[in-house]
């Protein structure tokens, strides 16, 4: 598996954020890689708190896997899923301890799929089954953890 490398700008997460994504978020903190870089939420914008997460988890995961690598190396299809969530008190603090799935593909290797669905969908000799079982032993599969607090004003 790729070894991706962890965000270390120095700059505010949430001024990231803005310029890479072009999203107003209310946060302060890091990346969420440790309890001590907890990326600390201000305010969700009206989004459930788990989707708010979700979406964080899923932009510091693109900037991981795709913008930050060169093209030929870079991955799209990037998909989180929670999977377990701890809850941790701490010195009168709180933090959500998120553990995820994220599945990807290789951008280059995806387009080629799908390209291949979208010509062989509906032909006869298509066989499906053996596309999606392709599709899914090229799908890279990565564990990682994301440290939330909650400070809601």
């Amino acid at each position: 598996m790729p070894n991706f490398k962890t965000i270390s700008s120095s700059d505010p997460i949430k001024e990231i954020i803005k310029s890479a994504f072009d999203m107003d978020v209310d946060l302060i903190g890091g990346w969420g890689y440790t309890q001590e870089s907890a990326t600390i939420i201000h305010s969700t914008n009206d989004l459930p708190v788990e989707q708010f997460e979700h979406t964080l988890t899923t932009m510091r995961a693109y900037i991981e896997m795709n913008m930050t690598l060169e093209a030929s190396q870079r991955y799209g299809s990037i998909n989180p899923t929670e999977t377990k969530r701890e809850v941790i008190t701490m010195k009168d603090k709180t933090y959500h301890k998120v553990y995820y799935e994220i599945t990807a593909m290789q951008e280059d290797l995806y387009a080629k799929f799908i390209n291949e669905y979208k010509s062989g969908y509906g032909i006869a000799d298509f066989d499906m089954s053996e596309h999606f079982k392709r599709r899914k032993k090229a799908t890279l599969v990565r564990q990682v953890v994301h440290w939330f607090r909650h400070d809601f004003v």
